[in-house]
């Protein structure tokens, strides 16, 4: 036990890589999950967000999902799977913390991160970011709370999937449905 405590570090990143490669590798089983409904939703967004730096087209299944089902409960779903998923990029930014403790810029950042940073976790959660993880990985970097962490990210990614399936939902409108 020792030895996992000594490293905790070191298993965030060898965790956060882990998960996005096999996400990578199964990734068109993992495109079924959109047959069962929220709780399929909720796991695409999961798997979808868990990804470093592998951007996948989540907004697509919040789209069509909106055009199914109440637009608020998929946004509401789709933004709670997003925010746990982005939880390897803040894993991996943790891990990686020692590492970057020496570099100047980082220093900045965390200050900056430490003052701002729930803001600027929302902001970019909020808009079409592919790169989303190094808002995460700073994060995790720079000593903000999971607790802080999550409760930004979610509300980013509710305004985003508000929108985008609202935006599913007024397109049965175009095809007179």
């Amino acid at each position: 036990m020792k030895f996992f405590k000594r490293y905790t570090k070191v298993w965030g990143i060898l965790i956060a890589v882990l998960i996005s490669l096999l996400i990578f590798i199964f990734r068109d089983k993992l495109a079924g999950l959109q047959t069962y409904g929220f709780f399929g939703l909720f796991l695409l967004n999961i798997v979808g967000s868990a990804t470093l730096f592998l951007p996948t087209p989540l907004f697509l299944s919040a789209f069509v999902a909106g055009s199914i089902y109440n637009p608020i409960l998929v946004a509401i779903v789709a933004s709670a799977g997003s925010a746990i998923g982005e939880l390897t990029g803040y894993l991996a930014g943790y891990g990686a913390e020692d590492i970057l403790e020496k570099d100047i810029k980082v220093q900045k950042i965390k200050g900056w991160m430490k003052k701002r940073g729930f803001l600027t976790l929302f902001l970019l959660a909020a808009i079409p970011n592919p790169v989303f993880d190094m808002a995460g990985f700073v994060a995790g970097a720079t000593d903000v709370s999971v607790k802080k962490y999550l409760i930004a990210v979610w509300l980013g990614k509710l305004v985003k999937f508000s929108v985008i399936s609202y935006a599913g939902a007024s397109s049965l409108a175009l095809f007179g449905v």
